[in-house]
């Protein structure tokens, strides 16, 4: 089949990949010739385990290529998908210029049936916005059909999640549309659910904000544990094994950040509000979040009696694990808040530091968790990259001023870092962090 991918972000470049080794014909198409060129000598604009593999075969075997011209695109493909980003506005509403621009450029270039397919994430009812554009905008009376197909990848494991998904949703109000779009994923042979236009625009937002609603709650509880002396990570166990709950998202924390999370959740409150309905719990979600940082911090500089001239390590700057995303990364608001209250600050991330650095050029940036280490008072884990899991603690005891550890994913073990002379810190963890008093810091 040959299919047009309109926009090549991270879903955009992902889905035109995985599309072209399903065997079909696949155009991407961006409005940035820098990252056509990119792309088109097999080099991935933006970071994804897998995705250099699969693009450098298929430009080989001719079935992918990318392109500025969505016009010429469009008429020579039979299905399109927009894949354009859906940025907030500074209400906390999406923004859909870029859909409409692509909807427009559709409609004057349909030159036979087109089935159109928004994969960006978008409130509901854009689908009829973009019919309507289309149909404003065509030429000829060339029919179409327009259809939501949400996307559920997650940075880090985009490929994995393209080939291996757990749903493949399908909305379309023509049945001839959808069983066209079924045929492009049967190779998956996976689940899927077709339904409304409606009601698949919904599913996306649905989804992002309970996962959000689930780490919000478990940071709430964390915040209960850590008054009482219980333990989250007990907790969330106890929680997960209860099959109408599930472990997944319940790990107490810095919070969600990234591309999704917080850009929907304020979207879907706006969805809400839209149809006057109560938006309350969806904006509490967003409020616990935004907190999490400024806990976290506080805690620092408490244990370190202020924090100016205080050398503060931060392990990990990504948003998570196995991307370069640095989009509403928790390290961003930590390093603000340091920076703010007179700390000094050193940092290692294994890919995302050059992003940062262009934000923070006044922090120094490391070559490795040991030299953050050097000489400072407190060390920070931000993100849960796997080379911060085994790291030699003894060594890092020996590089610190002073052996204080803040453990923002929960990633260690209380006891055993404790028995090496740290102080340890972790959210919402009964570890006996007041074993020793804050005052005593300096003598540590």
């Amino acid at each position: 089949m040959k299919i047009t991918v309109a926009g090549t972000g991270y879903v955009g470049l992902v889905t035109g990949v995985v599309f072209a080794d399903l065997g079909n014909e696949v155009l991407c198409v961006d409005i940035d010739p820098d990252k056509v060129d990119k792309i088109n000598k097999g080099n991935s604009p933006i970071y994804e385990p897998g995705l250099d593999e699969l693009l450098q075969r298929n430009l080989e075997e001719r079935r992918l290529h990318a392109t500025t011209d969505l016009a010429g695109a469009v008429r020579q493909s039979e299905v399109v998908f927009i894949t354009v980003g859906t940025p907030p506005t500074p209400t906390g509403e999406p923004d859909l210029k870029y859909v409409d621009e692509v909807a427009r450029t559709i409609g004057a270039s349909l030159n036979g049936y087109k089935i159109i397919v928004n994969k960006s994430t978008v409130p509901v009812g854009t689908g009829d916005r973009v019919r309507r554009i289309i149909e404003q905008h065509r030429v000829e009376p060339h029919e179409f059909d327009v259809v939501s197909n949400p996307e559920f990848l997650r940075e880090g494991s985009a490929v994995h999640d393209t080939l291996f998904p757990d749903r493949i949703v399908i909305g379309a109000d023509n049945p001839r549309a959808a069983m066209k779009i079924v045929e492009i994923y049967a190779p998956l042979e996976r689940p899927m659910l077709i339904t409304n236009l409606p009601t698949a625009e919904i599913i996306k937002y649905a989804s992002n904000t309970f996962l959000a609603l689930k780490i919000s709650f478990i940071n709430a509880i964390a915040d209960l544990c850590e008054r009482t002396g219980a333990d989250v990570v007990q907790v969330a166990k106890a929680m997960g094994y209860d099959t109408r709950i599930g472990s997944a998202f319940l790990q107490a924390g810095l919070g969600f950040g990234g591309s999704c999370f917080p850009k929907d959740v304020r979207a879907f409150a706006h969805s809400v509000q839209r149809y006057d309905l109560d938006a309350t719990l969806y904006e509490k979600i967003l409020a616990i979040n935004d907190a999490r940082p400024v806990q976290f911090v506080e805690r620092i500089a408490q244990r370190l009696g202020g924090l100016a001239g205080r050398t503060v390590g931060l392990l990990g700057l990504a948003f998570k694990p196995n991307t370069d995303d640095i989009r509403e990364a928790r390290s961003l608001e930590i390093i603000r808040l340091l920076l703010e209250q007179g700390a000094v600050v050193r940092a290692y991330d294994p890919v995302a530091m050059p992003h940062v650095q262009a934000m923070y050029p006044q922090i120094t940036y490391c070559r490795n968790a040991y030299e953050v280490a050097e000489g400072a008072d407190a060390l920070a884990l931000i993100t849960e990259w796997n080379e911060f899991k085994q790291l030699n603690f003894e060594r890092i005891k020996a590089l610190m001023r002073q052996p204080n550890l803040f453990d923002g994913r929960n990633l260690y073990d209380p006891q055993r870092l404790q028995k090496l002379g740290f102080y340890y810190y972790g959210v919402g963890r009964a570890n006996g962090n007041e074993l020793t008093k804050p005052e005593d810091a300096e003598g540590i």
